[in-house]
């Protein structure tokens, strides 16, 4: 009896020794592994998701205090394909002119936050594959609709800080004077004070707000190029990014995007936007 004691508490030693081996060489690798990357993230057990918490349909705070929105739904696969369930997801909310500066900061791995890809951005971030068409345009009130830039002679625009719109009026309209802010509510606040003649940012937003605040017209429902809306990494990280990009091609296999839009979007846009004209399935921009 003597003997089999000895042996089973030698084995349990044996046991703890492998044990703490395995975590210390678990840990090490953990460390090892450059910050950001596929292998870090796996290694934390989550991964961290910027994404916005004001501005629906896309991302957004519902009355429980969760986050949820076109962006969202798309993410949430992303968080359950590559760890095998959905809530091993740090989400960290941002304002637009945040994005750039957590990727570069090492504050979150994905930005997925209605993020158009520009090409002054793309030199600062590594974007994926689109998953979403978006131009620009100019909600107004219906008591004096913008119905072109003409109209905004003498006027203030309202632009968020950070956004595409802020960058193509600066450029292509410096003669329109500019009122801008961080938040997304407070510039929506702004216009519904009266404090601009419109407001201008993605057309797929304004769409959405528009069909859901009464009084409101996109006057002007495309301005500038068609551009896209894609989720993007911190510049250099190739092994996130090429995985990234190997899920979107794998979504696009079983027309994710069109499901996440007949489940986000589909309530705001009813039948006013055909969803061919937003959708972009397996990162494939036509």
């Amino acid at each position: 009896m003597r003997g089999l004691t000895e042996r089973l508490y030698k084995a349990g030693i044996l046991l703890q020794l492998l044990a703490f081996v395995l975590g210390l060489a678990f840990t090490q690798a953990a460390f090892a592994a450059e910050p950001g990357s596929l292998a870090a993230i796996k290694a934390a057990g989550k991964i961290r998701i910027a994404v916005f918490a004001d501005k629906p349909p896309f991302g957004y705070l519902d009355e429980s205090g969760k986050n949820v929105g076109f962006d969202l739904v798309i993410a949430r696969r992303v968080v359950k394909d590559l760890f095998g369930r959905e809530d091993a997801v740090e989400w960290v909310l941002l304002e637009p002119a945040n994005r750039v500066e957590y990727l570069e900061a090492n504050k979150v791995d994905i930005v997925f936050a209605n993020f158009t890809v520009t090409k002054a951005r793309a030199e600062k971030v590594d974007f994926a594959l689109p998953y979403m068409k978006v131009a620009l345009g100019v909600v107004s009130p219906d008591r004096n609709v913008i119905r072109d830039i003409k109209d905004l002679r003498g006027k203030k625009l309202i632009v968020i800080k950070g956004t595409t719109a802020e960058t193509y009026f600066a450029e292509k309209h410096p003669e329109v004077e500019l009122l801008k802010f961080d938040e997304i509510s407070e510039a929506f606040q702004a216009l519904t004070d009266g404090r601009g003649a419109g407001l201008s940012n993605d057309n797929t937003f304004l769409f959405a707000w528009a069909n859901t605040n009464k009084g409101y017209t996109v006057g002007v429902p495309s301005l500038g190029s068609l551009d896209t809306i894609a989720p993007a990494v911190r510049k250099g990280n190739k092994e996130l990014l090429a995985w990234l990009n190997g899920e979107i091609r794998n979504l696009g296999k079983e027309k994710f995007i069109h499901k996440a839009y007949a489940e986000a979007l589909a309530p705001y846009y009813g039948n006013s936007v055909d969803p061919e004209d937003l959708v972009i399935e397996g990162g494939e921009f036509r």
